[in-house]
């Protein structure tokens, strides 16, 4: 296998749920070439690409779908924000939102994607308020310690912010 493979693979295992954009940055790649290697991996079943929220995250083999969408979850900013912010407890979907600074459908569009995953629990009071609380902290926190958003996630992410921002002024 080639230096170049062998070190796509080891950044892989090291940083599993990566998007190729910022495989390419980080180990200084262009895009072809990039796209050539991992293909060649893919190939060989080295690694695993898995298609979500418009991007292809790689994987080496041994994370099951469910994991891979948690992590691909946890590299987004905003979502992960909710999850950090759940850490210290329940809370209503109003004042996590104003917490976060996000508009509420920002909010809702990546709690939505955090409950359908198993993440994060929805339930209503007895006015009909939202509130929500991590289904399982402890495999929470340990998601959280080995994922952190990519650069270009938390771009996407405030873009948002700020387009939501404008559309309420």
């Amino acid at each position: 296998m080639s230096d170049t493979r062998e070190r796509l693979l080891a950044h892989v295992r090291d940083h599993p749920g990566r998007h190729a954009s910022a495989l390419g940055r980080e180990l200084d790649l262009a895009t072809g070439q990039l796209q050539y290697h991992l293909r060649r991996l893919r190939r060989a079943g080295r690694v695993v690409a898995d298609d979500r929220y418009g991007r292809t995250h790689y994987f080496p083999p041994g994370y099951d779908e469910h994991e891979r969408e948690r992590i691909a979850l946890a590299r987004r900013e905003t979502a992960r924000a909710v999850l950090v912010a759940l850490l210290g407890g329940e809370t209503s979907a109003a004042d996590l939102a104003d917490r976060l600074d996000v508009a509420r459908s920002t909010l809702s569009y990546h709690v939505d994607r955090l409950v359908d995953a198993g993440l994060v629990d929805e339930r209503r009071d007895d006015r009909g308020r939202v509130h929500l609380s991590l289904s399982d902290p402890e495999a929470t926190r340990s998601l959280l310690s080995t994922v952190e958003p990519e650069m270009g996630d938390r771009l996407v992410d405030r873009f948002t912010r700020l387009v939501d921002g404008l559309l309420e002024g």
